[in-house]
């Protein structure tokens, strides 16, 4: 049987195709929708996480929760610039250990134009553990540091607000509670990316010496970050930095609300966990949905085998043999559900293109939501599969259609 038959036959069951394609249509294009949907959420939620060292911890200090050397629970303390030395001293499996000092509630101001920030003070060691995108200039060095320069990296928000006209800023000054800085790099980090200490759209990082100058804060710290070496594993370290942070300010070591000790090697597990889910899950329900469309192909086709008894009676009576009713059957399911995959396909496509475009902000797209070319390809196998599967059970049942019985039906 040609094209030109196979054709033929489904128009003359217009409206049975139609209802029959519409469910592998249907399928199909759910499918590849969920699959390029979560595939563009993936990229959107790991984008959040760009440049963020996976194997690293915050420590920072809370009202202790018990009670230690004649101490009650309850009691407040700080972490000191010591803290960084006996991390790296005591915990030697440590790769970077960068203390941060933040203070919030800050305008930052340049001419007449003006922006909420937070001060972030900070080390060079910071950029290995939450790497900045640096748009212009540079981020903050050792000579920084060690000479108490005045200068500081300024957020994407805070750019865009007091330098509407864009360009380079770097070279300019910008006053911050009477401070005035020198600006030698801008950090073009998205609102939504992880930060510590606040949106890092919305910082300024000045170096950590500036800032307990500025502010009096002696040699306090808020947050230590700290990284493994490659091959050490963070959560085998997570007792030992409690422990020497603990000890050094009187705080019971077993004292977990006391000293919090976050390890991001959790969220970064949870967040696999997430992905894998659903991608499970993507799968699952869009075989579902193909397979219940490749059921109703197949009921469809037993309809139409058993209207058409006479019509195959015929044609078994002039010669055709059960192989070639079998492939007449088989290639009107294959036809049925191929087309109907193809139109789902390019439908889901054109619906995942416009939800990137949606999701595009200065001709830069915040993820990907297009299917790649090899899963279109295991899409378009799949439902000649599905095809032939669907085709089984009605081109049996038309092969064992003999011609006298069809002509007693007639």
């Amino acid at each position: 049987m040609n094209f030109r038959e196979i054709f033929d036959t489904l128009m003359r069951n217009k409206t049975r195709s139609l209802l029959t394609g519409f469910g592998v249509f249907w399928g199909v294009f759910m499918l590849i929708l969920l699959i390029g949907g979560a595939g563009g959420l993936e990229q959107m939620l790991q984008s959040n996480f760009d440049g963020f060292a996976t194997n690293s911890a915050m420590v920072w200090a809370q009202p202790t929760s018990k009670a230690y050397r004649g101490l009650q629970k309850g009691r407040r303390w700080s972490m000191d610039y010591r803290d960084v030395g006996r991390l790296r001293s005591q915990v030697p499996q440590l790769d970077k250990v960068a203390p941060l000092l933040v203070v919030g509630g800050g305008k930052a101001v340049v001419g007449d134009r003006s922006a909420s920030c937070h001060t972030k003070g900070a080390t060079p060691e910071y950029a290995a553990i939450c790497a900045p995108m640096v748009r212009y200039g540079r981020y903050l060095n050792p000579m920084d540091m060690t000479m108490g320069r005045k200068v500081c990296v300024i957020g994407r928000r805070i750019y865009t607000e007091l330098f509407p006209e864009g360009g380079d800023p770097c070279g300019k000054s910008l006053r911050i509670d009477s401070i005035y800085y020198e600006i030698v790099g801008v950090d073009y980090r998205s609102s939504n990316a992880i930060s510590i200490g606040g949106s890092a759209d919305e910082a300024v990082a000045v170096p950590l010496p500036v800032v307990q100058r500025a502010y009096n804060r002696g040699s306090a710290v808020d947050m230590i970050a700290v990284t493994a070496r490659p091959g050490v594993v963070m959560s085998e370290l997570a007792g030992r930095i409690r422990g020497v942070v603990a000890r050094a300010h009187a705080v019971d070591p077993a004292d977990e609300q006391g000293v919090m000790v976050f390890n991001t090697e959790i969220l970064f597990a949870m967040l696999d966990n997430l992905f894998r889910g659903m991608g499970f899950l993507t799968w699952l329900i869009g075989i579902g949905t193909l397979l219940a469309g490749a059921i109703g192909v197949s009921n469809i086709m037993m309809v139409t085998v058993r209207e058409r008894t006479s019509e195959i009676g015929i044609r078994r009576a002039i010669g055709a043999t059960p192989r070639m009713i079998v492939g007449q059957v088989m290639a009107e399911s294959v036809a049925l559900t191929a087309v109907a995959g193809a139109l789902g396909i390019m439908l889901a496509v054109a619906v995942l293109q416009m939800i990137e475009l949606a999701n595009t902000t200065d001709g830069v797209a915040a993820a990907s939501f297009q299917v790649g070319f090899g899963t279109a390809l295991l899409a378009a196998a799949l439902l000649c599969l599905l095809g032939m599967a669907a085709g089984l059970a009605p081109a049996w049942r038309a092969m064992k259609v003999k011609p006298v019985d069809a002509m007693r039906e007639e």
